[in-house]
């Protein structure tokens, strides 16, 4: 595999959203103040934290700019959902309480007892649990495919798939699926392409402008990006779409917390520089880990020896800040993960403290015995933003 990181970054996806004057903003400017106006009364330039549950109507049904209860709806929360929707160039932004409510919400929105679903053949593993554990007892069917094969996909369809779950990159083995192409085939089925946005966020890639229909994220992660919230996230491209989503967002009622909200929404204001530094840094680890001589094989689009690498390059703004590899046995991939000090052995990923862990035995030991188990050698890094040269020495010295 070659070992220089090759980069697009700088080429984009064609972010942003129309100022006035029909200027398009950058996606930095929209992070920054999409559903963030001033507070009219006060001049706050952050939106408040709505900490309340319900609101003085003006007479029977004469709501205050439409709030009634905070399960159905909060203006933390309505801040945050425009700021998702407009920085995804979606119709519709829905904030829940994690990226498996929404997941769960998306499922039971679009699916009924006797669908099949299509996801990724390396999924996460807490996503691969609800088909397994919750979906499929409910009735819905479902298959992992290797989504990086178009074909493989096309004979997986059938006349009751009504989804075709992606992710990409995937989670840990940084799979890359073309998001324009399985759009294609998807609709060509008269099934929907969600698209797992999380590992890439939508700073470096926005599936909804390469023919996606959803996207969900965990905004626990690189959205919020300071490892001190939970939260997850549905963004529509189609507003009617939307709707069905938005009612059984309420209907379920697995909704963000203001607090959670407005934590979230805070995060997503530094997104596109924190992403730069998390891309920098997995670059310089990459070109490390590439040349140690203890390291079977590093898994990252940006290397061009990465069958997905042109795909990412192509659809991508950069190759991101997740980095997995391989060790000569369990083992030892084990012994790599404990004996770090600056990457903390910790599951979750996407915040600015760097965390290494043994996928395997942690995010997905679920998936253990299925066909979405994961190399037992393998070492998954979520790199940070601190000093790249403190993160190479801690991890030359775990692996030595």
């Amino acid at each position: 595999m070659d070992n220089e990181v090759q980069t697009t970054r700088g080429q984009g996806t064609g972010d942003g959203r129309e100022a006035n004057g029909g200027r398009r903003q950058g996606f930095d400017t929209v992070a920054l103040h999409a559903g963030q106006e001033p507070d009219p009364t006060t001049g706050a330039v952050v939106p408040p934290i709505y900490q309340v549950s319900t609101y003085k109507q003006d007479g029977i049904g004469g709501l205050r700019g439409g709030y009634e209860y905070s399960r159905s709806a909060n203006p933390t929360r309505t801040a945050l959902e425009v700021c998702l929707a407009e920085t995804e160039g979606g119709a519709r932004g829905l904030a829940f309480a994690s990226g498996l409510a929404a997941e769960d919400a998306l499922l039971r929105a679009v699916c009924r007892p006797g669908d099949h679903v299509v996801i990724p053949n390396d999924a996460y593993g807490g996503t691969y649990r609800l088909f397994a554990k919750v979906a499929e007892p409910w009735g819905v069917a479902f298959d992992p495919v290797a989504l990086g094969d178009v074909d493989a996909l096309r004979g997986s369809l059938r006349g009751d798939t009504k989804i075709v779950w992606v992710e990409t990159p995937t989670n840990p083995l940084l799979g890359i699926a073309d998001i324009a192409t399985l759009a294609q085939v998807a609709h060509d089925a008269g099934a929907l392409l969600v698209v797992d946005n999380t590992f890439a966020s939508p700073y470096l890639q926005r599936p909804l402008e390469l023919g996606a229909d959803v996207v969900v994220h965990s905004t626990t992660k690189y959205i919020g990006g300071h490892s001190d919230v939970i939260g997850g996230a549905l963004v529509a491209a189609d507003a009617e779409l939307g709707e069905r989503l938005a009612f059984h967002q309420n209907a379920m009622g697995a909704v963000a917390g203001p607090f959670d909200a407005w934590l979230t929404l805070r995060g997503i204001k530094t997104l596109g520089v924190r992403m730069d530094r998390h891309c920098a840094n997995a670059e310089r680890i990459v070109e490390m880990l590439v040349r140690h001589p203890s390291v079977r094989d590093v898994l990252y689009p940006g290397l061009p020896g990465h069958p997905g690498h042109d795909i990412a390059a192509k659809q991508m703004r950069a190759f991101g800040g997740m980095v997995s590899f391989r060790m000569e046995s369990e083992e030892v991939a084990v012994r790599v993960c404990e004996r770090t000090e600056l990457f903390t052995l910790g599951e979750s990923l996407g915040g600015v403290e760097s965390l290494i862990e043994h996928p395997g035995r942690m995010t997905h030991a679920s998936a253990a015995g299925s066909p979405l188990e994961v190399p037992a050698d393998l070492v998954r890094l979520s790199v940070g933003i601190e000093d790249v040269d403190d993160l190479l020495h801690d991890l030359d010295r775990a692996l030595a």
